[in-house]
């Protein structure tokens, strides 16, 4: 398997469809909106961006969360390419007040937010003996939990209709990336994940995960590079997701098509992890 699809990609997967209006009017929060800065001038976008995106496109308002701003600003500039209001928020998760702060930032931006997505997530350490517990901390504080504080904060200020969309990865099902803290925390999410659609149902709000396998993104083409043996990786599907596979599962979860779909996780790996 290799970075470029064997199969034409639809206009969905290349990013090129048209939006439909599937969140007209909705005011998202998309937490990690930024891409990891790559020298390689066709690198694609990563996940927080296309969903960013993809969320502009389909009509929404979005707030652009990452720790690096410039990053950030360059998805607000492609949201607003899109003719959709955007706003960025300069914040590192790991900081548990900053997990607060930027949804209430949001909520000023944008008047109200009606959807909010956690795409955060790091890699420390190497197998269990490589692997200290300053590294496994770290890893626990921005994978797991910065979703919860974000789901804390959020909860309150969504209203009836509103959706939480955590985002996984398929680590978290099955061992293969050799970061026990990596993949533990990723397996967490699916725990936080139906508490919060425990006790976001009380005031109609969903909580859902989405599941990336391998994707191209900047991030993805720098793990094949350390480890080359995932570019080999046999995928049903025969090739990597795009961001913008994962944007669209993310858009469909935020959006009222899924009104009624909570607790759940949408795998988005070519049948890899089933079938693969």
């Amino acid at each position: 398997m290799s970075e470029v699809s064997e199969r034409a990609l639809s206009p969905e997967s290349a990013g090129t469809a048209p939006g439909r209006g599937r969140l007209t009017g909705r005011r998202i929060v998309v937490v990690g909106a930024g891409t990891r800065p790559s020298d390689d001038p066709g690198a694609p976008f990563g996940n927080g961006r296309a969903i960013a995106v993809l969320a502009a496109r389909e009509g929404a308002s979005v707030a652009c969360v990452d720790i690096d701003r410039s990053s950030a600003e360059r998805t607000a500039d492609l949201v607003r390419a899109e003719g959709a209001e955007a706003t960025v928020i300069e914040a590192d998760v790991s900081d548990e007040d900053a997990c607060a702060r930027l949804i209430a930032e949001a909520v000023e931006a944008l008047g109200s937010i009606d959807g909010v997505v956690a795409n955060i997530g790091i890699g420390l350490g190497g197998g269990l003996a490589g692997t200290t517990a300053r590294q496994w901390d770290a890893v626990f504080d921005v994978n797991v939990r910065s979703h919860f504080l974000i789901a804390q904060a959020a909860l309150p200020v969504l209203g009836d209709g509103s959706s939480i969309v955590l985002v996984s990865s398929i680590a978290g099902l099955k061992p293969g990336s050799r970061l026990p803290a990596y993949d533990a925390s990723k397996a967490a999410i699916f725990g936080l994940c139906r508490h919060v659609a425990l006790e976001g149902a009380r005031v109609g709000v969903r909580a859902n995960v989405v599941v990336p396998g391998l994707v191209d993104t900047p991030l993805g083409r720098l793990a094949t590079a350390g480890r080359p043996s995932r570019g080999t990786t046999r995928v049903p599907l025969r090739r990597e997701a795009t961001a913008w596979d994962v944007a669209y599962a993310a858009v469909f979860l935020l959006s009222g098509e899924s009104s009624y779909i909570t607790a759940q996780s949408i795998v988005v790996d070519g049948g890899l992890t089933t079938i693969g």
